[in-house]
């Protein structure tokens, strides 16, 4: 079910992961970021989409995790945009013969029989540099950055005062950090970038989890920072998040445990002398 949170712009939310796939009116139709990840989730968006008479016109897919880059017929063949870095890592994905039975098992079980793989990932990737996604719509300025994963980025829809951050700032997932190169940098280089715009929002949708306004937006950046810094320097965290989870959520801990012990042994390792 489509609920609108700003003018033209609406949110469907998955039920399993609280992903937020993000509608926002243009002028002929619709841009859909962050598609949905279940099928019969993804047909009822094309449904709503359908009744409204709101076709879709573009796609964006804010980074190359799998349900990010999901995608049903029902809604259409729109040019589905990404970053150059994202829709690299996605063609390198593909070209693997055995890329279906990698990614289908890594699909959480409970959704894996109703998760479409036939157009996962055809992701079109902008040139380098690219602030503006080029549609027929209000402009949305794309705020790439290193945090999270490869070509991750947010779109600032300005004239709505709205940022849709993909994976950053949620309220159920702990900061989630890219494996390579410097992933603590990487993280604060990305907070410091979407704390740059935030006097121009006033409504945040993450990708998974509730909403923030207003304030709760500085609040956000805040508490993921913190976090961030506690794992830099191996602080135990008080992160709400961590030590009270929202119910049904107490499972994402283990990403802090996690990631708290990845930090720990590329510590030991850099201590060791060559």
């Amino acid at each position: 079910m489509l609920k609108q949170v700003a003018e033209g712009v609406l949110i469907h939310q998955s039920e399993l992961l609280e992903n937020n796939t993000v509608v926002v009116q243009g002028r002929d139709g619709v841009l859909l970021v962050d598609a949905g990840i279940t099928g019969a989730e993804m047909t009822c968006l094309a449904n709503d989409l359908r009744e409204l008479r709101w076709p879709v016109v573009a796609g964006f897919s804010t980074h190359p995790d799998w349900d990010h880059v999901l995608w049903h017929a029902e809604l259409g063949e729109a040019p589905r945009y990404g970053t150059a870095r994202c829709a690299a890592v996605m063609q390198e994905v593909l070209s693997n013969a055995d890329w279906k039975a990698g990614v289908t098992e890594g699909l959480p079980p409970e959704i894996a029989e109703d998760t479409p793989l036939d157009l996962y990932g055809l992701i079109t990737g902008l040139p380098a540099e690219t602030v503006q996604l080029p549609w027929d719509g209000p402009k949305a300025r794309i705020i790439e950055h290193p945090a999270h994963a490869p070509g991750h980025a947010a779109l600032l829809i300005e004239e709505r005062r709205l940022l849709i951050a993909g994976d950053m700032l949620s309220d159920v997932f702990v900061p989630m950090l890219n494996d390579a190169g410097n992933p603590i940098d990487d993280y604060l280089v990305g907070l410091g970038l979407l704390e740059g715009v935030a006097d121009d929002v006033d409504v945040l949708i993450p990708g998974h989890g509730s909403l923030a306004r207003d304030e709760e937006v500085r609040a956000r950046i805040k508490l993921d920072r913190a976090y961030v810094e506690d794992l830099r320097d191996a602080r135990v965290s008080r992160d709400p998040r961590v030590v009270s989870p929202k119910p049904g959520w107490e499972w994402a801990t283990n990403i802090h445990e996690g990631q708290a012990r990845s930090l720990a042994r590329r510590g030991k390792r850099d201590e060791t002398p060559g």
